[in-house]
């Protein structure tokens, strides 16, 4: 459970913003998109096989930059 407490003087503002920035970094709501619709396992597995390949792309490109 993400929690964010606001502190003495803090705007609301502030407050949701941390929230919103913190559950995007703890994955939260890509998981809760990914678990709106059932996904068929052979679906499941195009989609990883896909990224996986996006991310050695990915990986190659930046180490021709260096």
């Amino acid at each position: 459970m993400t929690k964010q407490e606001k502190r003495p003087g803090e705007s609301i503002d502030s407050v949701l913003r941390k929230f919103k920035r913190k559950i995007k970094n703890d994955g939260i709501l890509q998981e809760l998109r990914k678990r709106e619709f059932f996904e068929k396992p052979s679906d499941e597995k195009k989609r990883k096989a896909k990224a996986a390949v996006r991310r050695t792309i990915m990986q190659q490109r930046s180490e021709d930059i260096f």
